[in-house]
C-alpha cells in the first residue's frame, strides 16, 4: 500500500510543478528524499509522510491557486480532483503550521473548519522537520537557516515573513523532537 501511494504522489506532484514552477519541483523532491530517511522512525505511517512531503507544496501550482494560500488550494486539489485520504489531505493542508499563516490571511477559520488539524505526532513533526531542513532547491540545511532563508526572500513584514517568525518556536521543537527519535533508533 505504501508504494502505491508514494508513486501516485509523485506522479501527481511532478505533473503539476515539475515544468511550471521547476524550482518548487526541485524543493519537493528534497523533501520527499527527507522523508524517505525519516520513515524509519514512523513505523507504518511512513508512506503517507512520503506521500505528504511529496505532495505538500502541490497548492503553488498556478492552475490550483484559488485561494492563493497553497496549503488550502493544495488540500482542496487532492479532496476535490482525486478523492485523496483524508490523513493525507489534512496534513497537506496544514504542513509546516500553515494555521498560523492562514491566520495571517484571514483563512484561519476556512482552513480549520475544512481541514481540522491533526492531533500533534511524530508524524505531523516529521513533515515539518522534512520541509524545514531543505532548501527551496532541495539540498539540506538546518531548519534556523531555513526559517532565516524564508524571512530574507519575503521579507520581515510580508505575511510569510510574519508568519514564519511566529511559528519559528513550534518549528524548532518538531525539529528537535524529529531528531531526538532519529537519535533514538538503533544503528
Amino acid at each position: 500500500m505504501g508504494d502505491l501511494i508514494e508513486e501516485w504522489a509523485t506522479q501527481v506532484a511532478e505533473a503539476e510543478l515539475s515544468s511550471a514552477l521547476p524550482r518548487r519541483w526541485a524543493h519537493t523532491q528534497g523533501v520527499a528524499e527527507r522523508a524517505a530517511e525519516v520513515g524509519q522512525v514512523l513505523g507504518r505511517d511512513s508512506g503517507l509522510l512520503i506521500a505528504s512531503a511529496t505532495l505538500h507544496d502541490v497548492g503553488y501550482a498556478h492552475r490550483l491557486a484559488a485561494s492563493g494560500f497553497h496549503p488550502l488550494d493544495g488540500a482542496r486539489f487532492l479532496r476535490d480532483e482525486h478523492g485523496a485520504d483524508e490523513g493525507l489531505v489534512r496534513l497537506v493542508a496544514n504542513h509546516s503550521f500553515a494555521l498560523l499563516e492562514a491566520g495571517e490571511r484571514g483563512l484561519r477559520e476556512e482552513l480549520a473548519s475544512e481541514f481540522p488539524l491533526l492531533e500533534q505526532t511524530l508524524l505531523v513533526d516529521a513533515l515539518v522537520y522534512c520541509d524545514m531542513t531543505t532548501t527551496p532547491d532541495g539540498d539540506r540545511t538546518t531548519a534556523q537557516d531555513r526559517v532565516a532563508e524564508i524571512v530574507s526572500r519575503y521579507g520581515d513584514d510580508s505575511v510569510v515573513g510574519r508568519f514564519i517568525r511566529r511559528a519559528a518556536p513550534e518549528i524548532f521543537a518538531s525539529v528537535e523532537r524529529v531528531e531526538a527519535a532519529l537519535a533514538a533508533q538503533p544503528r
